[in-house]
Formats: structure tokens, C-alpha cells, sequence
């Protein structure tokens, strides 16, 4: 049993020995040297990071001219370390613990090797704690001591008994801030999408402000006619009664009148000319006619043109001429027309002859010229010789 227990001590030491001798043997990395003005409170052994991890440690300190040489070992397992990294000394606390942070601008070569040098314009120092303290110092002196009172008695009044209102915001903060973080991948979503958004704008730029200019015009447009806006507000309630009682006894079949209303535009809307002919002309007509019969008799005016122009009797032909007296019922010819064309001198007439909607009539002859000579006196238009 004693000799068992002998043979497993040994067996221990043996493997402790191997794993020393392994890590003593094995390759300890490449050593730089940090050229610093000053120590800047690092110390051997301390750790040397690059990108937050351990990659070496600080093996020796050593004057220079200059300042002070910083050897650095780094591991043989670091990653590649560009030769443009900035050597920084930094704080880990506040108390202190410095270490040497390798900071590289970008990934690319040459990098670090054995016997490189990191120049002295390539570090940066921490703050010592005299300039610190002289720095502090010159701020407290630069403060006034009565304003800085007011200050302080005025933040006393603003916080005072706001302790649990403080401690709500503060828990509001929080959450807010879970959520925002629970919620990253949207707001990454919605910040990619705004982007589209805003190239969009940009791109439309033009185009938005001409409508904002427009905008503002109508906006213009509405001051100006201000007073007519509030005379049409103060009366449309008035005018809108009476529509709304229409509609409401109208009900359903007002939406079958509208349908309806929809032939009567479609043939409307292609004589747009001549309805638009006829209300001007329409006021005219009615203007004068009351004097017609001013007094229960008629005031007409009667003017012989001599046939100037001559009748249409072209397509009249198959229709049967009768005596005057001859008043028994008789079919009318429906087969009867004015077959003159519309650019005749014959006084053209007949519905095939009406102009249509969107579709212009040429202009014709005056009328003027005519076949036979016009008569000149009473027998001739009487048709007798003389």
C-alpha cells in the first residue's frame, strides 16, 4: 500500500515537472519595445491589450534618452498586430492598475514582429495626479464661491422631497432602456427603412418644394379671401338645410335619379357649344319678347326676302301636292328630306343638316349666289310675264 501511495506522489511531481519544463521550453512570443517620454505609472509584469483582450505583458523598463523603453512580450497565440497601432498607457481604475492598450486605426499590414519599435509619437500617457489635482484646483478657484452657494441653494430647492418622483424616472429609465434593447432589431429595421425614407425626400426634394411653394400660395390665396370664407362658413348651414331635407325625403330613389342623370350627361357633354349658345342666347330671346304683346295684340315685324336665298325643294319630290281645300287626312311622307348638301347656296335645312357634338361643320357658301336672276319687280315675283 505504501509503495502504491510512493508511485502516485511520484506520478503527480512527474506531470507537474512536464508541464513546466513544456511551458519553460515553448516558444514565449516576439518582444517590441515602446519608446515613452515617461513611465506614466506602468509597471513590469503589467498587462499589455490590444482590442480589450491579453495579448503580453510588460517584461522590462528601461531609461532611455529620450524617456523611458518599454519591452513588451507579446504571446506567440496574439493575433497579428499592426505596426501602426498607438501604444496608450491606460488606468484600469481609479486607483490606479496601468496597463498598455495597443490601439491599431485599421486592420491592414505591415504588423508588430520581433524587434520592432513603437515611436514615441505613437503613445499617449495618462494624466498624472498633480496635474490632476492642479487642474481641479484652477476649476474650483474659477467658480465664485457666492454664485456657487446660489447654485447649490437652488438645486437643493429643485430636488428637495423629489426623491420618490427621482427613484419613478429612474425605474421608467430602465425599462425603457430593456426595451429598447429588447427591441434592437426593429429600431435597426426602422432606422434602414428611414434612410430609404430620407433618400427618397432627397431625391424628391425638388418636387416638394414646389408643392410647398404652391401650398404656400393657396394658403396666401385663403387670407386674402378671408372675409368671403367666413361669409360662406356663417352661410352654408343655411343653404345646406335645404339639401339635407331633399335628401332625406329623396332616400333611394335620389340615387336612382342620379343614375339616370348619367345618360342625359353623356349626351349633354358632347353639345357642350350649343348649350353654352343657348344660355347666352336664351336671356336675349326673352328680353324682347314681352314687347311682342305688350297689350293683348301682336307687334310683328314682317320682311319679304324675294327668295334670297331660294328654298330647299331637292328630296321633296315624291311628295303628293294637293288643293288648298282638300282637308281630309292624308299620311305624312316620312321619306322627305332637304337633300341639298350643307355648303349649298339653297337655303339648307333639316335635322341630318344639325351640327353635331365634337364634330365642327365646315362653313359653306354665303348663300348669296343664286341660279336664276332674283325677280325685279311685283309681276315677276308673282311669276307672270311683264
Amino acid at each position: 500500500m505504501r509503495l502504491r501511495v510512493q508511485l502516485a506522489v511520484f506520478l503527480v511531481i512527474a506531470l507537474v515537472a512536464i508541464v513546466g519544463l513544456y511551458r519553460f521550453l515553448q516558444t514565449p512570443g516576439y518582444q517590441i519595445t515602446v519608446q515613452l517620454s515617461d513611465s506614466g505609472g506602468v509597471f513590469p509584469n503589467a498587462e499589455v491589450s490590444y482590442r480589450g483582450v491579453t495579448v503580453g505583458r510588460v517584461n522590462q523598463l528601461k531609461l532611455s534618452p529620450a524617456g523611458v523603453q518599454a519591452l513588451l512580450t507579446i504571446d506567440s497565440s496574439a493575433p497579428l498586430i499592426p505596426a501602426s497601432a498607438k501604444a496608450v498607457v491606460a488606468n484600469r481604475s481609479a486607483v490606479g492598475e496601468q496597463y498598455i492598450d495597443l490601439e491599431p486605426a485599421d486592420d491592414k499590414g505591415p504588423y508588430l514582429a520581433q524587434g520592432s519599435t513603437i515611436a514615441q509619437d505613437r503613445t499617449s500617457l495618462p494624466p498624472t495626479p498633480d496635474e490632476v489635482l492642479s487642474n481641479l484646483d484652477s476649476l474650483v478657484k474659477s467658480v465664485p464661491a457666492d454664485k456657487l452657494k446660489v447654485v447649490v441653494d437652488e438645486l437643493d430647492k429643485t430636488f428637495a422631497g423629489t426623491g420618490p418622483d427621482l427613484q419613478k424616472l429612474l425605474d421608467a429609465s430602465r425599462d425603457l432602456t430593456a426595451a429598447a434593447a429588447q427591441h434592437l432589431p426593429q429600431t435597426k429595421a426602422l432606422l434602414a427603412d428611414g434612410k430609404t425614407v430620407l433618400d427618397t425626400q432627397n431625391r424628391d426634394a425638388a418636387d416638394i418644394t414646389s408643392f410647398a411653394t404652391s401650398l404656400n400660395q393657396i394658403a396666401g390665396q385663403l387670407k386674402g379671401s378671408d372675409a368671403d370664407i367666413r361669409s360662406l362658413i356663417s352661410a352654408a348651414p343655411a343653404a345646406a338645410q335645404p339639401v339635407d331635407d331633399i335628401l332625406r325625403s329623396s332616400g333611394r330613389n335620389l340615387s336612382v335619379v342620379l343614375a339616370n342623370l348619367y345618360t342625359t350627361t353623356a349626351i349633354t357633354s358632347t353639345r357642350t357649344a350649343g348649350i353654352e349658345e343657348l344660355l347666352v342666347a336664351y336671356p336675349v330671346i326673352t328680353a324682347f319678347t314681352p314687347g311682342l304683346s305688350p297689350d293683348g295684340t301682336g307687334h310683328l315685324g314682317l320682311i319679304l326676302n324675294f327668295f334670297n336665298p331660294f328654298p330647299c325643294t331637292k328630296g321633296y319630290e315624291t311628295t303628293q301636292e294637293r288643293p288648298a281645300n282638300n282637308t281630309a287626312p292624308a299620311a305624312a311622307n316620312s321619306q322627305a328630306y332637304c337633300a341639298e348638301p350643307p355648303s349649298s347656296p339653297i337655303d339648307v335645312r333639316g335635322s341630318q343638316n344639325v351640327p353635331r357634338g365634337n364634330t365642327p361643320r365646315l362653313p359653306g357658301a354665303l348663300g348669296t349666289t343664286q341660279t336664276t336672276p332674283s325677280p325685279t319687280n311685283m309681276a315677276q315675283l308673282l311669276g307672270l310675264p311683264g
